[in-house]
């Protein structure tokens, strides 16, 4: 075979060093001198081992190619290092992001704050993975992946775009369907992703090649995220439909589902999807991994049905706290940190927000998990079966002279502020009230509305000032000292039958101790009960005058009331 006499030798060619001056290829033990000067005659700056042992046969070439070839990888892995090590680092800085967003949400002067805490992590997340998905694209030689990277974009385009669209359309009071639709997105994402690692591992990096199996480790790892995934995901489904109120399907209904033997079958369930899922980390079984996907997926529907409408506060929060623990499995699997950090930081706290509103509706914590809340509704027997008790009413004119001649009036905002769109009426009657020199607070209960903050996010909505806003525990002592309080579409939470009354099925629930004010006005539609099916006895009291109506048409005629007075 013909060769080319000069080929150029590579400078750093294993096996390629010109020998100088042995001519007869002695081993480099015969020539001390030169290498304790570390000198190579023939090649500068290269410096061999000590027990290197270096050949080349006469008048074999240079694999030049090779080596070319070979710095090709090295630097390729060399960019893949300095790549990871920069991702490293900006997810680090995401994570602090969403550390500050917490901290920024845990109080409403700083709300605002928290939010853009953590819209920089969450694009600086995305941003940084897709830069990290462009550059493995970049030194990948595999065949499809630039179709891949076209599904990427294209995913990015619609989900982005849908998302905005829907939050930007989005009204105040349709927030908590929004939140759960999100759950339902993030749990639905988790069992993608596991079925995609499930079905073609290699192609997610836990395996090397098609075929291989998946490590036991791996298989828990997707176990449990799918699992917690499909709770989520179904789970958030029928919370948006009993949140949303509009559809006829029974199980969208805001009344509880509920039949004999329900507690059973969700453990009975429950240890059913712990045993395929089992199944599939020891043997790798499918059929086990979608049995028990199926099974959560009923668990899902299940845990949420047994729960009222009015109840759904713990329940987004409990969603929450599924959805980031869903994430957190998932990001193992991937060994993606980012997905590790945002998934606990998320499980974690939606956790504690969940324990600390099951505190304030003197619910348990470990009932809420297990689905619904126990019969307390039941005890407390069907609306409207008690005898007819009097109460006295006033119009929107009557309120208005209380409201007016008093010094201090704190409000008490319920769901049926929200379901009445009156937030912004209620700030503009505040204004009023304010620049005739009353004091006005608002008292904001942990459950009340249909999510976590639900009173706080519409009160942000029509800019009500921040250090007007106080919570349950703050507010409280100065119920006794306050000339009136005005409540509007509360009501269990303002219930003294949760102090009053041992027996009372909310005994002990903490309460906004309304009843201790000189006056008390309260605007309802209707005396329906509450979530608790109970009577309120604040309304039967002397000092309360019940002014019946929508919340935002009575608010509006107070308004008018105010300006002529």
């Amino acid at each position: 075979m013909e060769r080319h006499a000069c080929v150029a030798h590579a400078l750093d060619g294993r096996h390629q060093r010109d020998l100088c001056h042995r001519d007869r290829r002695r081993h480099a033990r015969c020539c001390p001198h030169r290498h304790a000067a570390g000198q190579d005659h023939g090649h500068a700056g290269r410096r061999a081992g000590g027990s290197e042992c270096v050949w080349r046969l006469s008048g074999h070439s240079a694999n030049a190619g090779d080596v070319q070839e070979k710095g090709t990888q090295s630097e390729r892995r060399g960019a893949k290092v300095m790549s990871m090590n920069l991702v490293t680092l900006l997810y680090l800085i995401a994570s602090i992001c969403f550390i500050q967003a917490l901290k920024g949400l845990s109080h409403p002067t700083t709300s605002r704050r928290g939010n853009l805490f953590g819209m920089l992590g969450m694009g600086l997340a995305v941003i940084t993975t897709i830069g990290l998905v462009f550059k493995l694209a970049a030194l990948s030689t595999a065949e499809g992946t630039s179709a891949g990277i076209g599904y990427i974009v294209v995913g990015l385009l619609v989900g982005g775009t849908a998302g905005s669209i829907m939050a930007k359309r989005v009204e105040m009071t349709k927030m908590p369907e929004l939140v759960a639709f999100m759950h339902s997105m993030i749990g639905l994402a988790a069992v993608f992703i596991a079925i995609a690692a499930v079905v073609e591992p290699q192609s997610l990096g836990i395996v090397r090649h098609l075929g291989d199996a998946i490590p036991a480790g791996n298989r828990l790892e997707l176990f449990l995220g799918a699992a917690i995934g499909a709770v989520t995901f179904s789970g958030s489904v029928i919370a948006f439909g009993k949140l949303s109120g509009k559809y006829k399907f029974r199980l969208f209904q805001g009344a509880p589902v509920q039949f004999a033997g329900q507690h059973k079958l969700n453990l009975a369930l429950g240890l059913a999807t712990l045993f395929f899922g089992l199944t599939f980390m020891f043997n790798g079984s499918l059929t086990a991994f979608a049995i028990m996907l199926a099974l959560a997926f009923v668990i899902g529907v299940l845990l949420i049905i047994p729960i009222g409408g009015a109840d759904m506060p713990v329940v987004v929060s409990m969603l929450n706290s599924y959805s980031g623990w869903a994430a957190a499995g998932i990001g193992f699997s991937l060994n993606n940190s980012m997905l590790i950090i945002a998934g606990s930081l998320v499980g974690s706290s939606g956790a504690i927000l969940s324990y600390i509103m099951c505190k304030a509706m003197n619910r348990s914590f470990f009932n809420v998990i297990g689905g619904g809340f126990g019969g307390a509704t039941d005890s407390a027997g069907p609306a409207g079966a008690k005898e007819a008790r009097p109460v006295k009413s006033g119009s929107a004119d009557d309120a208005t002279f209380l409201l007016t001649n008093a010094d201090t009036v704190i409000i008490v905002p319920g769901y049926g502020l929200a379901v009445a769109r009156a937030q912004h009426a209620l700030k503009e009657l505040t204004e009023k009230l304010v620049h005739r020199g009353v004091t006005v607070k608002y008292a904001i209960h942990p459950v009340a509305g249909r999510m976590p903050g639900h009173m706080n996010v519409l009160l942000a909505e029509a800019e009500v000032p921040y250090d007007q806003v106080f919570e349950m525990d703050d507010i409280n002592s100065e119920f006794g000292q306050a000339d009136v309080v005005l409540v509007l579409g509360a009501n269990d939470v303002v219930n003294p039958a949760a102090k009053n009354d041992p027996k009372s099925p909310i005994a002990g629930m903490p309460i906004l101790e309304a009843f201790k004010a000189k006056t008390i006005i309260v605007n309802k539609r209707s005396m329906a009960s509450g979530y608790a099916g109970l009577d309120n006895e604040l309304f039967y009291l002397d000092k309360t005058m019940m002014v019946f109506g929508d919340a935002k048409k009575v608010i509006e005629d107070m308004v008018k009331a105010v300006e002529n007075a």
